[in-house]
């Protein structure tokens, strides 16, 4: 039997020390061993994007990633990019566009979003349908979703008042 090991990490701005089994993916790590239920476990194969969180400030799927490898990184879940406010806009723009419908891919796809807009502050239609190609969503057809996101990004490049 192997034996867990020893893993310390920051995840939400919180130290985490801990041991760990070596095969423990990270999704799986933060959900039961955690309880940050936001990083959703859909294919468990990297495609289907659910599981997205940022390691280190980039985007990575959690089932793809050992829990170990996460030693010594700063790891964001959906929990963290809401509670912290950064992901608030995009939550509204996704909720007043109705591009949200049964909400399994919706963690993951605020995630990508979020790191969409870091990356580019005024992506075009085209620019989010390729950033987010990577995370499916069954219910919407994406056109609300990337409605939302096109509108959070215009309500950053806004002054405020």
């Amino acid at each position: 039997m192997t034996a867990p090991l020893p893993v310390s990490l920051e995840v939400n701005d919180e130290s985490i020390d801990t041991h760990v089994l070596p095969r423990l993916n990270l999704a799986d790590f933060l959900r039961e061993h955690l309880s940050f239920t936001g990083t959703h476990v859909g294919c468990e194969q990297g495609l289907c994007g659910a599981c997205t969180v940022r390691v280190d400030g980039e985007t990575v799927r959690a089932c793809l990633m050992l829990a170990i490898q996460a030693h010594g990184t700063c790891v964001q879940t959906i929990e963290g990019l809401s509670d912290s406010g950064e992901a608030s806009d995009l939550q509204a723009a996704f909720r007043d566009r109705n591009a949200l419908q049964c909400g399994y891919c919706t963690p993951g796809m605020l995630m990508a979003a979020h790191d969409l807009l870091i990356e580019c502050g005024e992506p075009s239609r085209e620019d989010i349908r390729e950033h987010l190609s990577g995370n499916y969503c069954r219910c919407t057809g994406y056109q609300a979703i990337v409605e939302a996101i096109q509108a959070a990004a215009h309500a950053r490049r806004r002054p405020a008042r």
